[in-house]
C-alpha cells in the first residue's frame, strides 16, 4: 500500500517532464532522417560509391554500439537528467563541426561529425526510451513509448524536406558541401537551447526500488541475459534498425536510379511523403495500440513491410515506389514497440537492459554498407532483399519471441 501511494502522490508530476523529453525525440528523428539526404548528396558531390555512402549510416549507428554501455553506466551512478545533457551537447557539437567539414571538403571529417552526433543520439536515447517506459503505470508503457516516438516521426518528416529544398538544390559540388553548413549551424543552436532548458528544470529521478515496484513482472532472479524475450528482443531491434537505416538510406537511390524520369531532388519529396506516412502511422498505431495488442499490430506491420520488399525487388516504377513509401508507415510503431516488449517485466534492470537495446541499433552500421555492395555489384533493387529477411525476423518476435519465459 505504501509503494502505490508513493506511486500515486508522484502521478501528477510525471506529465511535464514526458511532455519535456518527447521534445528529444522530436530531435533526434531530425538528425537521423538528415542521414537518408546525406547519403546521396555525399554520392553526388564527393564522388563516393553507393557502398562507400553506406559509411553515413554507419558513423551513427556504430556510434549508438559505442556509446550505449557507457551511458548505461552513466545513468545509473548520474541520473536520467544529466546522462541527457551530456548527449544534448555531443548532439550540438557534432552539428557544428559541419561547417569546418565543409570547407575541409573530406568525407572523413563528415563522417568524423556524423560520429559525434551518433554518440550525442546514442546517450540521448539510452536515456529517454527506458526513462519513458517507467514513468507512470507499466500497462501503459508501449502506448506512452508509442505516443512519445509519434513526436520523433514529426522530426523525420524534416530531414528529407530539407534536402529537397536546400541540398539538392546546389549548382556544383562546392556549393553542394557548403549548402549543408546552414542546416547543421541551425540545429546545433537549437539543440544548445534544448540543453539550456534542461539545465533549468528538474525531472524526478526513477530510482531502482521504484523501477522494481513499477515493472517487476518478469523472474526477479534471473540475470538480464537470462529473460529470453529481452534477448530475443535485442535481436528483432537490431534487424529492424538495420532495415530502416538501409531502406530511407537507399530510398532516394532507388527513385533515382531505378525509375526512369526521376531525380534526386524528386527522390527526396518522394521520401517527405514516405516519412509523413512514417509519422502518420506512429499518431495512428498509438491510437490502435488501445484497441488491438501490441504484438498483433507489430506483427501485421512487419509482414505488410516484408511484402512491400518484394515488391521493390520486382522494380514495378511507380508501384514499388509505393511499396517503399508503404514500409516506412509500416515501421512506424516497430522501434517503439520492440522496445517496451523487450524491457517489460525487468524492473530493477530497466536501465542496463535499456543500454544494450540501444547497442542493437547497431544493425543500422552494419546492413545499410552491405546493401551499399550489393546495389554497386547488381542493382539497387536487389539490396532490398536485407530489409525483407529482416522484417520477418520482426514478425517472429511479435509472433513467438516477445513471450516472457515462465521459468
Amino acid at each position: 500500500m505504501q509503494q502505490k501511494s508513493t506511486l500515486a502522490s508522484r502521478k501528477e508530476t510525471y506529465f511535464f517532464p514526458l511532455v519535456m523529453v518527447t521534445t528529444l525525440f522530436f530531435m533526434w528523428g531530425l538528425a537521423i532522417s538528415m542521414l537518408d539526404v546525406l547519403n546521396k548528396h555525399f554520392q553526388d558531390v564527393l564522388a563516393v560509391s553507393k557502398g562507400q555512402s553506406g559509411l553515413v549510416q554507419f558513423a551513427v549507428y556504430g556510434a549508438y554500439f559505442l556509446m550505449a554501455l557507457p551511458a548505461g553506466y552513466f545513468m545509473r551512478r548520474f541520473g536520467y537528467q544529466r546522462g541527457i545533457l551530456l548527449g544534448l551537447s555531443l548532439y550540438a557539437l557534432g552539428a557544428f563541426l559541419f561547417y569546418p567539414a565543409a570547407q575541409v571538403a573530406t568525407f572523413g571529417f563528415f563522417l568524423t561529425a556524423l560520429f559525434v552526433i551518433g554518440c550525442g543520439l546514442a546517450i540521448i536515447e539510452t536515456a529517454a526510451n527506458p526513462y519513458v517506459t517507467v514513468l507512470g503505470n507499466p500497462n501503459g508503457a508501449v502506448f506512452r513509448l508509442n505516443l512519445a516516438q509519434s513526436f520523433n516521426g514529426l522530426g523525420v518528416v524534416l530531414g528529407p524536406l530539407i534536402g529537397g529544398l536546400v541540398l539538392f538544390t546546389a549548382g556544383s559540388a562546392d556549393e553542394g558541401l557548403t549548402s549543408v553548413q546552414q542546416p547543421y549551424l541551425i540545429i546545433g543552436c537549437v539543440v544548445l537551447a534544448l540543453f539550456v532548458v534542461f539545465s533549468l528544470v528538474k525531472l524526478p529521478e526513477i530510482t531502482a526500488t521504484e523501477e522494481t515496484a513499477v515493472e517487476q513482472s518478469a523472474d526477479a532472479s534471473k540475470k538480464l541475459f537470462q529473460h529470453r524475450h529481452f534477448v530475443f528482443g535485442l535481436v528483432a531491434q537490431f534487424f529492424y534498425i538495420g532495415a530502416q537505416a538501409g531502406v530511407w538510406g537507399f530510398f532516394i537511390n532507388y527513385v533515382a536510379d531505378e525509375v526512369p524520369g526521376m531525380t534526386n531532388k524528386t527522390g527526396a519529396f518522394y521520401l517527405t511523403a514516405a516519412m509523413a506516412l512514417y509519422t502518420a502511422g506512429r499518431f495512428l498505431g498509438t491510437a490502435l495500440l488501445r484497441y488491438v495488442s501490441p504484438t498483433k499490430l507489430l506483427a501485421g506491420y512487419a509482414l505488410i513491410a516484408a511484402l512491400s520488399m518484394v515488391t521493390v525487388m520486382l522494380n514495378l516504377g511507380l508501384i514499388s515506389i509505393y511499396a517503399l513509401m508503404l514500409s516506412c508507415f509500416c515501421m512506424s510503431i516497430m522501434f517503439p514497440t520492440i522496445f517496451a516488449l523487450g524491457l517489460k517485466g525487468l524492473g530493477k534492470e530497466t536501465k542496463q537492459a535499456g543500454s544494450y537495446m540501444i547497442m542493437s541499433i547497431v544493425g543500422g552500421a552494419l546492413i545499410p554498407p552491405i546493401m551499399g555492395l550489393l546495389a554497386d555489384a547488381a542493382m539497387t533493387s536487389m539490396a532490398f532483399v536485407l530489409p525483407c529477411f529482416s522484417f520477418m525476423v520482426v514478425f517472429w518476435y511479435a509472433r513467438w519471441g516477445h513471450r516472457i519465459s515462465a521459468g
